[in-house]
């Protein structure tokens, strides 16, 4: 292909997936890296595999001996001794590597909405959200001290039709559809911003290959911002449910039960988060949510009911759900 060579390390998973297949479409000339183990997205034919495990950095190195390309993106870096690996495996051998953040990292709870790049990066809840930070402060010293050639990208919430927006995956759908009531954090009337994975790559890959974009940052997210209620009662919709019980229940209560869950609470989908994406507009002017959560949540209903063997309960959480539903609902 006669396209921008782009290197996807992941490329497999939620957003990757969409991007890659995005790139595709726009004639860029595409390889993937990765474990190579799973299909749950299928890769289009025309992309280049290679394989490998990214950790393994004897792997890495072998596994793209001496080639360059115009874009390096990595969708599986989560920690600075990973991003400090790709700086220094990929230094002289792209001229743009993209790093993939988290719109978590802005200051939580946000003391002015909407959110904007220069928003202060802070986030005392969530060590996943504190990685992210460490690894943008090393990129933005390798491009200041180094002209490391870097652009850093900040999804929200990001899904597609296999990802359902709650905890728990199908496990809440399946309570729905049981009668049983879901777990919402809060009063479940914060806003929160939530992006169909196609609508983001529409955005991701418009700033691929772009001088302007180098030593930047941008958050690429939808213009919907639903409560947690409206969200619940759109899937509820989808899934035929008429009576849908919620219980609130504060995300303090529920980190004191389960740490992983709490911290993703407190630390991102408890507090309202609405976005102004004038940033990456001016650079991509096609960029703009085509898919609601109206028809989103049709979908992932859709891709759970075509194959039963998706509809699996997570019987930790599920029980889990019970004890909080049993303290918090109202009687």
């Amino acid at each position: 292909m006669s396209g921008p060579s782009v290197l996807f390390i992941g490329g497999s998973g939620i957003i990757s997936a969409a991007c890659v297949r995005e790139a595709v479409e726009q004639g860029f000339d595409v390889t993937v890296l990765n474990r190579g183990e799973t299909d749950k997205r299928p890769i289009p034919e025309s992309v280049t595999r290679l394989q490998a495990d990214v950790s393994d950095r004897t792997a890495l190195e072998a596994a793209i001996g001496d080639q360059r390309w115009d874009v390096v993106i990595d969708f599986v870096a989560f920690t600075p001794d990973q991003v400090q690996r790709d700086i220094e495996v990929f230094t002289g051998r792209t001229r743009q590597y993209v790093f993939i953040s988290s719109a978590s990292a802005y200051q939580t709870p946000a003391t002015h909405l909407p959110i904007t790049e220069s928003t202060p990066l802070k986030n005392p809840f969530w060590q996943y959200s504190r990685d992210k930070i460490a690894c943008e402060d090393l990129l933005t010293k390798a491009y200041r001290e180094d002209d490391f050639p870097m652009t850093i990208i900040r999804p929200s919430h990001t899904y597609d039709e296999t990802l359902v927006p709650f905890s728990g995956g199908w496990t809440v759908l399946g309570r729905m559809r049981a009668g049983k009531p879901i777990v919402v954090t809060g009063d479940g009337s914060s806003l929160w911003t939530i992006t169909h994975a196609r609508d983001f790559a529409v955005g991701f890959v418009g700033l691929l290959d772009r001088a302007e974009a180098i030593g930047e940052a941008f958050h690429i997210t939808g213009d919907e911002a639903p409560t947690w209620n409206q969200i619940a009662h759109e899937l509820a919709a989808a899934a035929g449910v008429e009576d849908l019980q919620l219980v609130h229940v504060p995300a303090d209560a529920i980190n004191a039960v389960d740490a992983d869950w709490g911290a993703s609470l407190l630390g991102d989908k408890a507090n309202t988060s609405v976005f102004d994406n004038t940033k990456v507009q001016t650079l991509v002017p096609e960029f703009a949510q085509t898919t609601s959560i109206r028809q989103g949540a049709r979908e992932i209903v859709a891709w759970f009911d075509a194959d039963p063997s998706r509809q699996v309960t997570d019987e930790r959480l599920d029980g889990l759900m019970d004890e909080l539903v049993e303290r918090w609902q109202v009687r």
